[in-house]
């Protein structure tokens, strides 16, 4: 073989195993793509349930304050309530369009800039909506009993009060031991609120294939 036609064929070679190693890269960083997009299904599920939850809050709000305008407490707890309902449903839908809306196609880089705008998105939904439980649960009770009426001159039980504040000092201290335990982050950029561990997982199967890719 003469050597132009021996240098033809190493280069012939060396064109193949680039398309080789271009067609193994594309499949890895499909896989590991697709996990993480995968990582983030139980969040959507669960936000999905959030905005049902949300809306049977939002109704029973709405039945409450309607019924009895003529109640202050009924009133009250029924706009909370409504309020609290409407709340859930639109940091969820958000959330959702948040997750839904990651573009996998796009460099690593910008799909972990992405999850970490979701994973802040994520830790304010489950402390807005998280925290107030500590009352929520007693305006649900209140506004149940509210659904069948009462007088205006009605008083307000004392187990209601009592629980009111439990419920308050409770948030107020659950409120204050996670901004005392708060982490601190290691660069700007990482999120200060934490998230879900499908979240959790698909950043570090994205930050894997960045190592992987640099490397």
């Amino acid at each position: 073989m003469e050597l132009d036609e021996l240098r033809a064929a190493w280069q012939t070679l060396g064109r193949q195993l680039e398309r080789h190693d271009d067609l193994q890269l594309r499949i890895h960083r499909n896989d590991r793509v697709q996990a993480a997009r995968r990582g983030l299904r139980p969040l959507v599920w669960g936000q999905a349930l959030q905005v049902a939850f949300g809306l049977a809050l939002l109704l029973l709000g709405l039945a409450c304050w309607t019924r009895n305008p003529h109640v202050p407490a009924l009133l009250a707890a029924g706009v909370l309530l409504h309020a609290f309902g409407l709340l859930n449903i639109v940091l969820a839908a958000i959330t959702i369009g948040l997750a839904t809306r990651i573009d996998y196609g796009a460099p690593v880089l910008d799909i972990q800039r992405r999850m970490a705008r979701l994973l802040r998105l994520y830790g304010i939904n489950a402390k807005a909506c998280g925290l107030p439980w500590w009352i929520m649960w007693v305006l649900v009770v209140v506004a149940v009993a509210g659904l069948q009426g009462l007088p205006a001159g009605a008083g307000t039980p004392g187990w209601i009060t009592l629980s009111l504040g439990i419920g308050i000092a409770g948030l107020v201290a659950t409120g204050l031991y996670a901004w005392l335990r708060r982490p601190a982050p290691v660069d700007p950029a990482t999120p200060r609120c934490d998230g879900g561990d499908g979240i959790r997982r698909s950043q570090r199967i994205l930050a894997e294939l960045a190592e992987f890719e640099r490397g």
